[in-house]
């Protein structure tokens, strides 16, 4: 997808980026409506301009919009256009540093459904601590696919890397709620099963993936940081439907619903297992994406985010 960049903006200030932006390489289109603009005041200026090059565009408006402008980025499903085809067919797939704090953002903000969506992810989750490998295997991805236990703790390394420490703050507080309530979930399912007589303290102590989180592996551990690193380039990439994937590679859900079924058993060794790698897996999520957004920065972007 290709990008659609709607600029409102004081009108001197309107012509000069409009000049600016004429001579910007990778607009394919660019509209100026004056007088268009209501809230702010103003002039509109509409660019449809290539990933790769709406950062020049970004850039350009940092430096001569003044204080007073507003900008909306959005996705065009299509350029069409003979004179600049060649470019249109190799563009990038590269999404801006806000649209990547947008969708962070919507993801992992701190609402009845996002914690809804984490606890009852915990619960699928302390399902499958107790159960036999193939159900065991459906209800880690099905927990991976219904928590939204990424994004959180992505949004920490991208502030950092950026100096967007509201951005770290608001990822700690959303990973904080999120992951106590997926705890949350797992310990009251794991004791509603005790309380049916369907799974005990023993079972779960005796479940081999519970060893595996307990004592991870040289594979294991490997696969949590190909799923750190999958993870952040896809959202760097904008590919936002497909990081449940990544998910899955990581243990941070499973490890976590280990903390919650393991209090509600009482088992206190099991607990210290889990915490130990929920602690792993977050910091190889933080060390992966605060690699890939420091690359993106240095090589790609090479600029700060508008605001």
């Amino acid at each position: 997808m290709h990008h659609t960049i709607e600029i409102s903006l004081v009108p001197e200030r309107a012509d000069t980026l409009s000049t600016r932006l004429e001579t910007t390489e990778g607009v394919i289109g660019l509209s100026h409506a004056r007088g268009q603009s209501i809230v702010p005041r103003g002039d509109v200026l509409t660019v449809h301009v290539l990933n790769q090059s709406a950062d020049e565009v970004l850039r350009a408006v940092k430096e001569e919009a003044g204080e007073q402008f507003s900008v909306v980025t959005s996705e065009a499903a299509s350029f069409i256009d003979p004179e600049h085809q060649e470019r249109i067919e190799n563009d990038a797939d590269e999404a801006v540093w806000e649209e990547m704090e947008t969708g962070l953002r919507h993801q992992g903000r701190v609402t009845p459904n996002f914690l809804a969506l984490m606890t009852l992810g915990g619960a699928v989750a302390a399902l499958g601590l107790v159960s036999n490998p193939v159900p065991q295997a459906i209800a880690f991805i099905a927990s991976a696919m219904i928590a939204p236990g990424y994004e959180p703790l992505a949004k920490m390394p991208l502030g950092l890397v950026l100096g967007r420490w509201g951005v770290v703050r608001r990822g700690l507080e959303s990973a904080l709620w999120g992951y106590a309530g997926l705890i949350l979930g797992a310990a009251l399912m794991f004791g509603l099963l005790m309380a049916l007589g369907e799974t005990s303290a023993t079972h779960l102590a005796r479940n081999s993936e519970v060893r595996v989180l307990g004592l991870p592996d040289v594979n294991s551990v490997a696969f949590s940081v190909l799923g750190g690193l999958t993870g952040m380039i896809m959202i760097v990439a904008y590919r936002r439907s497909t990081i449940a994937g990544p998910l899955l590679l990581l243990s941070i859900i499973p490890a976590a619903a280990l903390i919650g079924a393991a209090a509600a058993s009482g088992q206190w060794g099991l607990v210290k297992q889990g915490v130990e790698r929920l602690l792993l897996d977050v910091a190889i999520i933080w060390g992966t994406g605060a690699l890939v957004v420091w690359i993106k920065q240095k090589f790609t972007h090479r600029r700060k985010p508008l605001l």
